[in-house]
């Protein structure tokens, strides 16, 4: 419902220029399928470009870490597929300890960049029509924001853009979505740029990669076993919270 001002109830301006940015994200994603480079995002892709990218990385390795990062950003920004090879082509031309710098800086940014046109685009307006249920949701992600984001960051299980853009809905502060992001996605970044590291060999090989490998039972694990320490201090206070309830009745 608007105002005379042309403002919902929330209060937040409805405009072209809000939704501007977001338009500019769906027709990127729509120009890159249109164009079909979703086709050339491939490990064969990668094979085929192999002397070329390493000779470029040997010649100027600033510059090529620069138009890595460029890549990568927008690639998590657009929410375009591939984000898992260029974490592992990190791994494979810079190392397995700077693919992993490479990689955490370009996809924080990348995310934060999804992260703040989805809040200011989509997230007043979905609050404002969600109501009650989505205030209280919102309320008890927000009470421990940095802590179920380390967890949704930790475990594999659901896919990067839709962690990147559920946090915008729920009203988490631009500080702890960076926070989280930055911290929860090195483990995973560190274990795909190790193996983009080893990557050399499996192509002189000849052999086939998949990505299938790589999140194998013991790597899970502990990835798991992190996003439970994540974890352990909000249960820690939820249960102190009962028993505190439960002296003063």
């Amino acid at each position: 419902m608007k105002d005379q001002t042309g403002r919902n109830e929330k209060g937040s301006p409805i405009s072209v220029k809000r939704l501007a940015p977001l338009a500019v994200l769906i027709g990127g994603v729509v120009l890159f399928y249109a164009l079909g480079l979703d086709s050339y995002v491939s490990f064969e892709t990668l094979r085929e470009n192999r002397m070329f990218l390493v000779s470029t990385v040997e010649e100027n390795a600033i510059l090529a870490g620069l138009m890595y990062l460029a890549v990568y950003v927008l690639v998590v920004a657009f929410s375009l597929p591939g984000g898992a090879l260029m974490t592992i082509t990190g791994g494979f031309l810079f190392g397995s300890a700077w693919g992993t710098v490479l990689v955490v800086i370009s996809a924080t940014i990348g995310a934060t960049i999804l992260f703040i046109i989805a809040k200011s685009a989509l997230g007043d307006p979905l609050r404002a029509k969600a109501g009650p249920w989505m205030q209280r949701m919102e309320s008890g992600f927000r009470e421990n924001a940095l802590n179920y984001l380390l967890v949704l960051r930790l475990i594999p299980l659901f896919p990067f853009f839709v962690v990147n853009l559920v946090p915008a809905f729920l009203d988490v502060s631009l500080r702890i979505y960076v926070i989280g992001t930055l911290v929860g996605i090195i483990p995973g970044s560190f274990v795909y740029a190790t193996v983009g590291a080893g990557l050399g060999s499996i192509f002189d090989s000849g052999e086939e990669f998949s990505l299938q490998g790589i999140l194998t039972p013991e790597i899970v694990t502990a990835l798991v076993g992190l996003a439970i320490l994540a974890i352990v201090p909000v249960i820690y206070k939820k249960f102190r919270a009962r028993g505190g309830g439960q002296e003063n009745a």
